[in-house]
């Protein structure tokens, strides 16, 4: 091959070689997931002050990490990580209340500690809501490493800069995306494959809502597409499975797709 090619590939990395693999990145929520909620691995402390200590540990982690991908000035980033922390008791609340709304939503889901273990909709939902509150801080690049990695291992695509409210309930969730400017409220509930898209995606609207409002207490069953930065779900709203939506509906609707289908029985001569 060309030499050219080589040096290009060379200068390519000599640029991203500080900014630490995926895995790393990965790895630090995890830890951070694993200390708040112990069901998830086995991480067992033995003291509140080893708690402390932990979390601790794990803010300086932060600290490194926000000065390897270079968010920003290295005392910004003390600063961030410490506000970061200090917004985690707050972050804890609002991830038990999704807790509780998979819980309740769910009739196979039996107890807290097999939500916080075993589904994948809790997994997505944590690391979203670590992302996004990152992303709060205008930091750069490692919300976005964060959700698409939980993106690789649950099958839903939530963007970091979506406003999710509380209670947020996704059942079962392969293939679910979620919009970077959707707005969604409280005790809204998510089935698979629904897409909160936009309509276009011309690079001159990326500073533009883009992607659709849910407001509170609305249920989307699996396949629906709702798509439109001015489209508005209102509450209580129930959307039906593979229904297609690019215009806003009354809170209180019921919006369903009427396939035709034709059951023809043979008859044995």
């Amino acid at each position: 091959m060309n030499p050219e090619f080589y040096q290009h590939i060379y200068k390519t990395q000599q640029k991203t070689e500080s900014v630490p693999p995926n895995e790393r990145i990965a790895a630090w929520v995890s830890q951070l997931l694993c200390l708040m909620y112990p069901e998830r691995a086995s991480c067992l402390t033995h003291s509140p002050e080893q708690i402390a200590q932990q979390f601790n540990q794990l803010q300086y982690d932060l600290i490194d990490l926000l000065n390897a991908t270079k968010a920003c000035a290295t005392d910004d980033n003390v600063k961030k990580g410490g506000i970061f922390f200090q917004r985690v008791p707050e972050l804890y609340r609002v991830l038990s209340t999704d807790i509780n709304a998979i819980l309740d939503g769910d009739p196979a889901a039996h107890t807290r500690f097999e939500v916080i273990r075993a589904y994948p909709g809790f997994t997505a939902i944590a690391f979203y809501r670590i992302a996004h509150a990152l992303l709060e801080l205008e930091t750069a690049l490692l919300p976005r490493i964060i959700t698409e990695w939980a993106h690789s291992i649950t099958g839903i695509d939530i963007h970091p800069g979506a406003e999710i409210g509380e209670h947020f309930c996704i059942d079962h969730g392969t293939g679910i995306v979620i919009g970077e400017t959707c707005i969604i409220g409280d005790y809204v509930k998510l089935y698979q494959g629904v897409t909160l898209g936009a309509l276009s995606v011309d690079k001159s609207m990326a500073n533009t809502k883009r992607h659709p409002t849910v407001e509170d207490h609305v249920i989307i069953y699996s396949g629906a597409t709702i798509l439109g930065g001015e489209t508005i779900i209102g509450n209580h709203s129930i959307i039906g499975g593979n229904v297609w939506l690019t215009k806003s509906i009354p809170p209180y609707s019921t919006v369903y797709h009427r396939p035709d289908i034709e059951v023809v029985e043979q008859i044995n001569s």
